[in-house]
């Protein structure tokens, strides 16, 4: 089993993000292409579930926010779309695979804004570029270090049958644009993400998608899943624990 130098550690705590290049092969990236590629041509989606991905909060509140087909989402398969590949009708603009932003349930954000613990800080990311993230295409960026100041805003479930379904406590401070650090990788790179870190991801104008596999972890032992958080646990598909 492999594990953290020192010095990765370290600068994972000092930074808030770490960055393992080569973590996957390119056989193991394109074997995850081929599944995603095998979804995604079997994607039917109603009209009135094509929904635009966002973290914006009023974005949030108007459309998956709002909607059963997000709320529900924690343990089926889900599309989210990227924004403008709709008409006014609900009709595919692009090409379907070339229109999603998310299967499974960009603007700067903190994950524990989402996915909200206490104690903080018990969230971890995990984000593996399937393909090489550049500049052009939409590679990940973050605020070194501000993942200690806390969680100012958080997107709450409403009570059952209330409209919208979620609401929001608190407000996402202004972010100084020239504290961002783009982070380039490679196909293949792993990036552990603390839950409070800042991050965004600029929308991708290139020629070239910019495909990546994501999930979460949440250190269990001594910790507590606020009842309030969107994704709640099913008892068809409770969180899954990786150690005892």
């Amino acid at each position: 089993m492999a594990y953290l130098s020192r010095s990765q550690l370290q600068k994972f705590q000092e930074d808030g993000f770490l960055v393992l290049e080569g973590f996957w092969s390119a056989d193991e990236c394109v074997a995850m292409q081929w599944r995603i590629g095998e979804i995604v041509a079997e994607m039917d989606v109603p009209l009135h579930c094509r929904t635009e991905f966002s973290t914006q909060e009023e974005e949030q509140l108007r459309a998956q926010g709002s909607t059963d087909y997000f709320l529900s989402s924690g343990d089926k398969i889900r599309f989210f779309f990227e924004k403008g590949v709709f008409d006014e009708k609900g009709n595919f603009l692009v090409p379907p695979e070339k229109s999603i932003n998310k299967i499974g349930h960009v603007s700067p954000h903190q994950d524990a804004s989402f996915l909200y613990t206490e104690p903080l800080g018990r969230v971890l990311g995990v984000w593996i570029a399937l393909e090489d993230a550049t500049l052009e295409n939409g590679c990940l960026w973050f605020i070194p270090g501000s993942h200690t100041g806390g969680v100012s805003r958080r997107m709450v479930r409403a009570p059952a049958g209330s409209a919208p379904g979620t609401s929001f406590l608190g407000t996402e401070p202004a972010r100084d644009n020239s504290l961002f650090v783009p982070t380039p990788v490679r196909r293949g790179a792993l990036i552990l993400i603390h839950g409070e870190v800042v991050h965004k991801s600029e929308q991708n104008f290139s020629d070239y998608s910019r495909q990546a596999y994501t999930f979460h972890l949440m250190e269990a032992a001594g910790t507590v899943w606020s009842p309030d958080n969107w994704l709640q646990p099913t008892a068809e598909l409770p969180f899954t624990p990786l150690y005892t």
